[in-house]
């Protein structure tokens, strides 16, 4: 049950490859002995700013590479920000999550990205921000202003990473993931899977953060939104690669939560087009953290009285909710 970091590609390939119900016992019982059993985290993103982004990540609707018809947009006014934060913790959410659609940031940015930070925490909420590449003076100037979590995705494996992007290289993720944390903030870092991967490049993915020499603190799996336009969604819309296997995405949950027993990990992008079933299995195989509402960046999300009435329905509960969330629960059940 301790931490691991020195997880082979063949114990995690093991791990895939056990018969479904011997990885879900293996998962539950790991997920059971570091954190509550039948508890959620609620989180909210937002896009702070939204497209025009220079990178040419393949799954992205924000790349100025696709063709999506999402437009640039300026950096949101603070106040804006905080407001929608404030919205977020009245409806439970626990954590509030800011991206920006860069890069990285200009350091004319800064300020005002500092200044959000500032004002979530100050409303008694997690913050969490990804702004895309940061050098080390900025990774401190948002430790400086309170910043809890940094996300940061390694997005596939280290061998597929140059099929998915090419502005950037693997290395330069993990040059990021060090500076945010020898500025002593905690790190969010996961990736996304169904992108037309194969099993091996999912235990290379897997094995990339359970080998970090600290596991991320919070470890979202996203399930591809194939979206028009972009690299992936084009090429993957027509084919049977375009859906990853249900049982296949819970088991790559499941090897998350065993390799890596302290983190949370987040059921993020792709729950719109699960099933309750797929969720629960989900929850089952350790995933204990969700974003909520109805959009994410640009794709939906299932909104929070779906959520609601699936919590009533497994008997699960959000983590230190506030009341709205926790009465939302209690409604669907009746």
């Amino acid at each position: 049950m301790t931490s691991r970091n020195d997880w082979t590609r063949a114990e995690i390939a093991a791990l895939f490859d056990l018969p479904f119900g011997e990885l879900m016992y293996q998962a539950q019982t790991v997920h059971r002995a570091h954190h509550a059993a039948n508890e959620v985290q609620m989180c909210t993103l937002l896009s702070i700013k939204t497209g025009g982004c220079p990178e040419d990540c393949g799954y992205c609707s924000q790349s100025a590479h696709a063709e999506t018809g999402v437009k640039a947009t300026k950096l949101m006014d603070v106040r804006a920000v905080l407001q929608m934060a404030a919205q977020a913790k009245d409806s439970g959410s626990q954590r509030f999550c800011m991206g920006a659609a860069w890069r990285n940031p200009k350091e004319r940015d800064m300020p005002a990205i500092v200044e959000m930070v500032k004002g979530v925490r100050e409303m008694g909420m997690e913050t969490c921000m990804t702004l895309g590449m940061l050098t080390p003076d900025q990774a401190r100037a948002l430790a400086d202003a309170g910043l809890d979590y940094y996300n940061h995705n390694i997005d596939t494996s280290p061998e597929r990473y140059g099929e998915v992007i090419t502005t950037r290289t693997f290395a330069e993720r993990l040059d990021t993931l060090e500076h945010v944390r020898e500025a002593g903030i905690n790190v969010c870092c996961g990736g996304i899977v169904g992108m037309g991967e194969t099993r091996e490049d999912r235990v290379g993915f897997i094995h990339a953060l359970a080998t970090l020499p600290r596991h991320p603190e919070s470890v979202p799996v996203n399930a591809l939104v194939p979206v028009k336009g972009t690299v992936l969604g084009d090429m993957l819309a027509d084919t049977p690669l375009a859906k990853i296997d249900d049982i296949e995405f819970v088991r790559t949950v499941a090897a998350a939560r065993v390799t890596m027993p302290m983190s949370m990990v987040r059921l993020s992008a792709g729950r719109e087009s699960m099933s309750e079933a797929t969720q629960a299995l989900c929850f089952m195989a350790g995933a204990n953290s969700i974003f909520t509402g109805d959009k994410l960046l640009t794709t939906g999300n299932r909104g929070d009285s779906a959520d609601a009435a699936l919590f009533a329905k497994l008997g699960m509960r959000p983590m230190e909710a506030e009341e709205p969330m926790r009465q939302a629960v209690c409604e669907a059940a009746e």
